[in-house]
C-alpha cells in the first residue's frame, strides 16, 4: 500500500500538461485494443478474405498520410488540443459507422479504411507533438512507461471483456433486440464513441501551445533526421501487421473472438508490470538494452508462427507480440523526440516538420509490408503469406538496432556540444 502512495504522489508531482496527456491517454488506452485488434477480426468475419483485411488497412494508413499533411497546415489556425480532440473523437464514430454498414465491399472497406486512417492521423501526430513539447528527456522514460503500463493493463481487460461479450451474447435476446455477432460489435463501438467523449473532456483541461515556426514542409533533412526516417520505415513495416495479423491468424487457426481476448489478456499481464518498472527506473542509457529485448523476441515469436502455423504457434506468436510492443516503444518513442531535439536544434525547423516526416516514413514502411503480404498472397498462397510475410519483416526490422544504436550515439555527441 505504501508503494502505491509512493507512486501516486511521483504522479502527482509531474507538470499539469503531463498528467492531463497521461490521463487522457488512460482512457484512450481503452479504445486501442478495439481498433488494433477486433475491427480487424471484424473485417476478417465480414468478408472471409486475409487480402480484404490488408487492403483495409492499406486504405487506413492512406488516411493517415493524407491528414498528418493536413494537420500541419490546421495548426496554424486551430489550437493542437483541438485536432487532438477531433482525432480521439472521430476515431469512435468511425468505428460506430463501419460496425453499421451492411455489406463490406471493396469501396466500402476503402472508405471506412480512410475515414479510419484520417481519425488516426490526428491523434498520432498530435499525440507526438503533445509528448514532444510536455516531457523531456529526463522523464521520458517514465511518461512513456506509465503509457505503457495503461496499454498493457487494458490489452489485458479490454479483449477479454470483449472476446466474452461477442461469444455470449451470439443469439441472446436483450430489450426487444436479438444479439448476432454483428450487433455485438456495434455496441462495443458505441461504448468506444462514449470513452472518446470523456477522453476529450478530460483533454481539454490542459494548457497546450501550438508551436511558434508554422513552416512545416521539408524535403531535405540532416542525416541524423534520415537515419531515423530508416528506423521508421522498419517501424512501420511490423505496423502494417500487428494491427491485423493476430485477428486474421486466430480467427483462422485457433477459433473464435473469445479465445483472441484470453490469448491478448494472459501475454498483457506478463507485460504491464514490467514496463511500468522498467519506465520507472530505467535511464536513458538503458533505451537500447530495452529496444533490442523487444526485437529480438518479436522476431522469435514470427519463427513459431511461421514454422509451427497452428493454434500452439499462434499463441506463442501473439504472447511473444504483445510484450514485444512495449517493450519497443518504451524505447523507440524516447529515442524518436530525443532525435527531433537534436535535429530541430540543427535546422533551426519547426519540430512538427519532423513529425511529419516521421508519419512518411512510417506510411512507407506500412505500405511495403502491406504490399509485401499481399504480393506472396498472390504469388503463392495466403497461407503462404500468413507463415512467411511476418518472418521477414520480423527479420529485416532486427537492422533497426545498429541504427538505434548509432543514433543514440550521435544524439549523445550532440547533447555533450550544447551544453
Amino acid at each position: 500500500m505504501n508503494k502505491l502512495k509512493t507512486e501516486y504522489l511521483f504522479f502527482k508531482q509531474q507538470e499539469h500538461n503531463m498528467k492531463v496527456l497521461l490521463m487522457t491517454n488512460l482512457l484512450y488506452a481503452f479504445v486501442l485494443p478495439v481498433v488494433e485488434i477486433f475491427v480487424g477480426a471484424y473485417v476478417m468475419r465480414s468478408t472471409s478474405s486475409p487480402a480484404m483485411v490488408a487492403f483495409y488497412q492499406l486504405a487506413m494508413y492512406l488516411g493517415i498520410a493524407v491528414t498528418s499533411l493536413l494537420n500541419g497546415f490546421l495548426l496554424r489556425r486551430y489550437n493542437v488540443k483541438t485536432l487532438y480532440s477531433a482525432g480521439i473523437l472521430v476515431s469512435g464514430i468511425s468505428m460506430y459507422v463501419m460496425m453499421a454498414i451492411k455489406s463490406l465491399g471493396v469501396v466500402e472497406l476503402a472508405l471506412a479504411g480512410f475515414f479510419m486512417g484520417a481519425a488516426s492521423g490526428f491523434f498520432w501526430t498530435n499525440r507526438y507533438l503533445l509528448a514532444l513539447n510536455n516531457t523531456n528527456d529526463d522523464n521520458r522514460n517514465y511518461f512513456f512507461g506509465l503509457e505503457s503500463f495503461f496499454f498493457s493493463i487494458t490489452s489485458i481487460g479490454v479483449p477479454l471483456i470483449i472476446g466474452t461479450f461477442i461469444s455470449m451474447m451470439d443469439g441472446k435476446q436483450i430489450l426487444g433486440f436479438v444479439f448476432d455477432v454483428t450487433l455485438s460489435y456495434q455496441a462495443v463501438t458505441l461504448a468506444v464513441v462514449i470513452i472518446t467523449v470523456i477522453a476529450c473532456i478530460i483533454l481539454w483541461r490542459g494548457d497546450f501551445k501550438n508551436p511558434e515556426e508554422t513552416e512545416f514542409l521539408y524535403f531535405r533533412f540532416t542525416k541524423l533526421w534520415r537515419k531515423m526516417l530508416s528506423m521508421a520505415m522498419l517501424k512501420g513495416m511490423v505496423q502494417g501487421f500487428l494491427v491485423t495479423a493476430p485477428a486474421i491468424l486466430v480467427l483462422k487457426l485457433v477459433g473464435d473472438e473469445g479465445v483472441l481476448g484470453v490469448i491478448q489478456g494472459i501475454s498483457g499481464a506478463l507485460t504491464a508490470l514490467l514496463v511500468y518498472v522498467l519506465g520507472r527506473i530505467a535511464h536513458p542509457e538503458d533505451r537500447i538494452k530495452i529496444f533490442v529485448s523487444g526485437l529480438v523476441l518479436f522476431f522469435v515469436g514470427t519463427l513459431f508462427n511461421g514454422i509451427l502455423y497452428s493454434a500452439l504457434g499462434v499463441i506463442l506468436f501473439v504472447l511473444c507480440k504483445v510484450i514485444f510492443q512495449p517493450l519497443f516503444d518504451l524505447a523507440y518513442f524516447p529515442i524518436m523526440m530525443r532525435t527531433i531535439d537534436a535535429a530541430a536544434k540543427i535546422e533551426q525547423r519547426n519540430e512538427y516538420a519532423y513529425i511529419l516526416s516521421h508519419e512518411f516514413g512510417l506510411f512507407a514502411g506500412r505500405a511495403f509490408g502491406l504490399l509485401l503480404f499481399l504480393f506472396l498472397a498472390y504469388c503463392f498462397s495466403q497461407d503462404f503469406a500468413l507463415k512467411y510475410a511476418l518472418v521477414i519483416v520480423g527479420a529485416l526490422q532486427l537492422l533497426a538496432y545498429p541504427l538505434a544504436k548509432n543514433i543514440i550515439k550521435e544524439t549523445d555527441l550532440l547533447s555533450l556540444i550544447h551544453i
